[in-house]
């Protein structure tokens, strides 16, 4: 696993899942009273309810930075993002690939910019590892933990969480067993935890080996242009503008909708043609967030853009 992601096997322990590591990271940091958390409003819920705990035991806040759609140019999302800063600004919680909208983050400059000014960022690449490159020692987080369970083919209950050495001392665990012996480490506190199931954690190098020997970077670019189409077809039926370039998008995007009941449309979209998909709202608009695998077929996005067609009219 440290070597699929480059970096050194005593920053890395497995955890459950990439919630799990936001809850770590989230419960080690020192934070005090009037201290500002900042993110976006991509976010996953359940990890914003992580710091919102947080800020209830220690008095600080979460400051959502609002950046408005389209989006362009890394450069100028990240100038946005920065318009969010203030000397209070302890930590920068973001995801790399945003789970209600697909959105790929310059999660890399922005690590090199909150560095440079003393905050430690904290990334949730839940969607990340399978579905982009990941090289932890280029993009330079603090805390990063990501989900092997998503796109690289293993089974729920792998995950993985880094942590940089020098904030390894403070980073505790959500579980206190055998590992804070006298001898603790990082690893034996996040690790050692009474009896756990490893069977999933065991998985990871198969995971890793069926990736390079189907040649998944492959995959991912014939995903992606199945993706390109496909999103481009649903636009071109809603009406409705492309949220970010082409870029912005690997094997997963969200295309926005007309005005619409999203559990009204999820329902019939299975219940009626079988397909199963995410249809959310998000900030004040309706969006159906597509994902697709090795395993799926340009009819199955033609599938799902027939439906789409027949319940919106």
């Amino acid at each position: 696993m440290a070597a699929y992601l480059n970096c050194p096997k005593s920053d890395l322990v497995f955890v459950n899942n990439a919630t799990s590591g936001v809850n770590v990271a989230a419960r080690s940091l020192k934070l005090e009273a009037g201290d500002e958390i900042l993110t976006t409003e991509h976010e996953y819920g359940a990890c914003l309810y992580t710091w919102q705990h947080a800020c209830e035991r220690t008095g600080a806040r979460i400051v959502t930075q609002a950046i408005p759609l389209p989006y362009t140019t890394p450069e100028a999302f990240i100038e946005a993002l920065w318009q969010g800063v203030t000397a209070r600004t302890r930590v920068i919680y973001l995801s790399h690939i945003t789970s209600p909208t697909a959105l790929i983050f310059p999660v890399e400059a922005i690590c090199a910019r909150a560095r440079a000014a003393g905050i430690i960022t904290v990334i949730d690449g839940a969607h990340a590892p399978g579905q982009i490159p990941l090289d932890l020692a280029q993009i330079g987080a603090d805390f990063y933990t990501g989900n092997c369970h998503k796109w690289m083919c293993t089974p729920k209950g792998s995950a993985f969480l880094y942590v940089r050495p020098e904030l390894q001392a403070q980073t505790e665990s959500v579980i206190i067993s055998w590992g804070w012996g006298a001898d603790a480490t990082f690893i034996t506190r996040n690790q050692r935890q009474g009896t756990r199931d490893p069977a999933a954690y065991l998985s990871v190098p198969a995971g890793i080996d069926f990736l390079a020997a189907h040649d998944w970077a492959s995959v991912r670019a014939r995903c992606h242009d199945l993706g390109v189409e496909l999103r481009e077809q649903i636009a071109a039926l809603t009406g409705c503008e492309s949220i970010a370039p082409e870029s912005w998008f690997s094997q997963m995007f969200a295309a926005a909708l007309p005005p619409c009941d999203p559990a009204e449309i999820k329902t019939r979209l299975y219940d009626d043609y079988g397909i199963e998909v995410p249809v959310l709202t998000w900030g004040d608009r309706q969006y159906v967030r597509v994902s697709l695998q090795g395993y799926n077929r340009r009819e199955d996005g033609q599938r799902l853009l027939t439906a789409l067609q027949e319940l919106l009219s």
